[in-house]
């Protein structure tokens, strides 16, 4: 049986008119960047998620930067985020001529551990970066209380936990602004490079806006230092299909989630993901770790199952960072999950059969070690 890590074509197929016929209206509308499939889209991922803004944008590399932006951020300020998260977290700071300064994340949730946190801020020190790891929301109210204490930011990463919840509340607006993404093999994926940031603030919002387009409020009226942020037409109109759908995929995930946890529970060597008391995890990725690791992948591998690695070097450690001064040792669970992480096959598609396939397999490798 081959079991692949994702499978896009299986999620496109059985929506393929209805993805076919919005694409079509765009066309023959020849309006391609930002026009009503867009703003459709905004509304409708906005309510999802109970917030009063969404801003659709060309990617989620995007929504990093622009939450940096609109918060002020400058040269030489520094953001609080974990080592252990897609680099394009870092380059919300960067962009802006900011130091990202990386902490630990906790044993058990792999989010930011609020514990190195406070010890981390110092006088430059303008926003923390709670990642929602792998669908899985960080514990927001304390990085909240932080942030209010020392008056700065908080902006979430939110690029994989679409629909997650931090206390039965959506994602996306508890911190001051979020950023999301929906590069295709997202929970909830475009057709090409997309993203989002949503806020509950009219003004955030407002400078989102500006900055989208050039920095622009009427056009060729440039208010502000601007950019090209544009979401494009018909990815907002594939994603407006999709979310249509969206819920039913969480529950998908969540259920895959639960068989993966049923079956592979009693095997001593692997360690699962917890899901925490306070978040509803969406299972972007549903990430398991061994200290054999790189044999288990490959024995999938030659068992026809596909497997992922996130992320097998912690941001403190990559090259780009170097000058930062880090080495090897400062944040031991980062780095432990760099070498011992593998993340599964998870997808809504998934049948039963293939889940159990997978665990078989999983299963006995370690019988045999």
């Amino acid at each position: 049986m081959q079991v692949p890590f994702l499978d896009l074509k299986a999620n496109y197929l059985p929506i393929k008119e209805e993805i076919n016929t919005a694409i079509q209206e765009v066309l023959d509308n020849t309006a391609y960047i930002l026009g009503s499939k867009v703003t459709q889209f905004e509304k409708a991922f906005a309510d999802a998620h109970h917030v009063k803004h969404c801003l659709g944008l060309s990617s989620g590399t995007d929504g990093n930067h622009l939450a940096s932006v609109v918060l002020g951020i400058q040269p030489n300020d520094e953001i609080i985020m974990p080592a252990n998260t897609f680099i394009a977290t870092a380059w919300g700071a960067t962009l802006c001529g900011a130091k990202p300064v990386f902490v630990d994340c906790d044993k058990e949730s792999y989010t930011i551990d609020i514990q190195q946190v406070e010890a981390a801020i110092t006088p430059r020190t303008k926003a923390i970066v709670a990642v929602h790891l792998y669908g899985q929301p960080a514990n927001l109210d304390p990085l909240k209380t932080i942030a209010q204490k020392h008056k700065i930011a908080l902006i979430e990463d939110a690029a994989q936990a679409h629909l997650a919840q931090y206390k039965g509340k959506p994602v996306g607006g508890i911190g001051d602004v979020a950023a999301f993404s929906f590069y295709p093999g997202k929970n909830l994926g475009a057709y090409g490079e997309a993203g989002a940031l949503t806020t509950q603030s009219d003004h955030l919002a407002d400078l989102a806006k500006k900055y989208r387009e050039h920095g622009q409020s009427a056009k060729y009226y440039h208010e502000t230092l601007g950019h090209n942020y544009r979401m494009e037409a018909i990815q907002g109109a594939v994603l407006g299909v999709k979310m249509k759908y969206l819920q039913q995929f969480t529950e998908k995930r969540r259920a895959i989630a639960q068989q993966y946890y049923q079956q592979l529970s009693g095997i001593e060597q692997l360690i699962l993901p917890k899901e925490m008391p306070y978040a509803q995890h969406v299972y972007h990725l549903f990430v398991v770790q061994t200290v054999q690791r790189d044999a288990l992948q490959q024995f999938l591998t030659e068992k026809g199952i596909g497997t992922g690695l996130h992320y097998p070097v912690p941001l403190h450690l990559q090259q780009c960072f170097k000058n930062l001064g880090y080495q090897a040792g400062n944040f031991p669970i980062s780095e432990q999950l760099g070498k011992q992480c593998l993340s599964l096959p998870m997808f809504p598609e998934m049948t039963n059969e293939q889940v159990v396939y997978v665990c078989e397999q999983i299963s006995r490798f370690f019988s045999q070690q």
